[in-house]
């Protein structure tokens, strides 16, 4: 019963049925991983996740009718509608597909042509654990892009907002992968003072969701001790 609940359980949602075949098969293979779904559209992605509670789903950028996929790389609401942690698994490493999935709530993009089922298995345990996952590439493909302050010029490295004691320790424990109670319960203060602190962090920061927020802190903040951020690439 033990070792049964800590078995990681995982929707897969491929381009193909061979290909989720061959990932499930590989997946399954691996400790304390259990594929629970294995489809090939979208559909039956998010009937299988309202079903069958998975805690993490992965989905490849070729799946069929998955709406943020299009050639603009724009993100959509659509895959926020998953009530657990998803990651994008790539062929290869699209900028605008890597952009757009972490503005669409992606917790990880993989790339497969770089790495093996191995380093899979271990991107799929952190996101569970409630980091990020993304390699080093992918990392500058989204700092671009957090950089970017829409005329298509970047803002100067030293341009870097001061945050206060209390504000550096509530980023500090986002980046070890804590939710707002858990923040709440560590800092002794209430949940909704923590929420009040992350939008006053969003908005000087510039930022809009955590994702954004660990990436910025990683990248511009000296906060690197904690990140949840992989260290993979």
């Amino acid at each position: 019963m033990s070792s049964r609940s800590k078995t990681i359980r995982i929707a897969v949602a491929d381009s193909n049925q061979m290909a989720c075949c061959l990932l499930s098969d590989a997946l399954n293979k691996q400790p304390g991983l259990s594929v629970v779904a294995s489809v090939v559209d979208d559909e039956s992605l998010m009937r299988s996740a309202q079903a069958l509670q998975p805690d993490i789903a992965l989905i490849s950028a070729s799946l069929h009718g998955w709406p943020f996929l299009q050639k603009s790389g724009r993100p959509d609401t659509h895959s926020r509608a998953l009530s657990c942690p998803w990651v994008l698994l790539l062929d290869q490493s699209e900028p605008s597909l890597v952009v757009a999935a972490f503005r669409s709530g992606a917790k990880g993009v993989f790339s497969r042509s770089q790495s093996d089922i191995v380093v899979l298995a271990k991107c799929i345990r952190r996101v569970v654990e409630g980091q990020i996952w993304v390699d080093n590439k992918q990392m500058l493909h989204l700092l671009e892009a957090l950089n970017d302050n829409g005329s298509g010029e970047l803002k100067p490295p030293e341009a870097v907002p001061k945050l206060t004691p209390r504000e550096e320790s509530v980023v500090r424990l986002v980046l070890q992968g804590m939710v707002n109670r858990e923040i709440a319960e560590e800092l002794h203060l209430s949940e909704h003072t923590i929420k009040n602190y992350l939008f006053k962090v969003f908005d000087k920061l510039g930022v809009s969701n955590r994702v954004e927020l660990a990436l910025y802190a990683v990248a511009r903040l000296n906060l690197t001790e904690d990140r949840a951020l992989s260290d993979v690439g």
